[in-house]
């Protein structure tokens, strides 16, 4: 006999409501992530994620702490951020005039916020590995950088020699040339033998396909071939194309790669407003030179002039 409303208790009340959440979200699972907008249950769940509280939730966390749950006070002697968003940001200095200088107050940044990582070229690695090490920022590098048309065996040795000079984790720039002919099978070896480079030594592989300069089709494939050759990210732009991030771009990638894989947005990333949207759009880690103003913006607090000594061009 099915138990009436009236007689139910709570905690049956409670295993009701689950089931018909659950059956909810099987039925939102099989529908694209441009179909559910509109729809205005982003209060309820959102698109591609199955939780639906601010305890289990990082973008439901992220509204609360935008809404004042962390306060933040300017300065350089700023600890109190949103941990969240600290964890998601590459802090990046990819500029070919960066100095010395620059390289090691980016790190102190780095470690001062918990940023994910320092992203910058392979020149800097040891002398950024040797200023966070003991710490839990990683060390990001970028391989074949910026135009991604290096051939295969050097780029996967850049890779090599980056790692064994300590850069944890690994941002590649595709073949851009050869996607766009057609060629996939050397667009798929020519990123396997960074992967592999990468993974031997330990290292995470990001695959920056410059999604500025490529169709909707050609986007999918390039996804599509990160994926084959083990990726474990895929990103956005390098920021030096004629264009940065989008959160078209970055929900279009989610919906290739699923929810096994990495999407990096970076390019034109410098609020917190901006992102939030590449969050909500399927963003797992942000590329940006505007770090420190990002947190402090995310924590509530005044925001200091960006400093020249971190500024990129995107």
């Amino acid at each position: 006999m099915t138990t009436s409303p009236i007689a139910m208790n709570e905690q049956q009340i409670e295993q009701l409501i689950e089931e018909i959440t659950r059956q909810i979200f099987c039925y939102l699972g099989d529908r694209q992530l441009c179909e559910l907008r509109g729809l205005e249950i982003d209060e309820v769940v959102c698109p591609g994620c199955d939780q639906r509280c601010v305890e289990t939730c990082p973008i439901k966390a992220r509204q609360v702490m935008a809404a004042g749950a962390a306060r933040l006070s300017a300065g350089l002697g700023v600890t109190e951020i949103p941990p969240e968003v600290a964890a998601l940001i590459d802090h990046t200095l990819l500029k070919p005039e960066a100095t010395r200088e620059q390289v090691l107050k980016l790190c102190e940044e780095a470690k001062q916020f918990d940023f994910a990582s320092v992203c910058l070229n392979p020149y800097w690695v040891a002398l950024a590995a040797a200023s966070l090490r003991g710490t839990a920022v990683k060390v990001c590098t970028v391989v074949g950088f910026p135009l991604g048309a290096t051939l295969p065996q050097v780029k996967a040795h850049e890779a090599e020699q980056a790692v064994k000079l300590g850069a944890q984790e690994i941002d590649m720039v595709i073949n851009v040339g050869a996607l766009k002919s057609g060629d996939d099978d050397l667009v798929e070896q020519d990123i396997r033998g960074v992967v592999e480079a990468s993974h031997a030594g330990g290292a995470l592989c990001k695959v920056i396909l410059e999604c500025a300069v490529l169709t909707d089709q050609e986007k999918v494939r390039g996804c599509q071939l990160a994926l084959l050759a083990g990726a474990d990210f895929v990103k956005t732009s390098t920021g030096f194309g004629p264009g940065g991030a989008t959160a078209q771009d970055v929900e279009l990638m989610r919906m290739v790669v699923g929810q096994g894989m990495g999407v990096k947005a970076a390019g034109g990333i410098r609020t917190y407003e901006d992102l939030q949207k590449m969050v909500q759009a399927g963003a797992t880690r942000i590329g940006a030179s505007a770090s420190v103003k990002i947190v402090q913006q995310a924590a509530g607090a005044p925001v200091e002039s960006a400093a020249p000594a971190t500024a990129t061009r995107y």
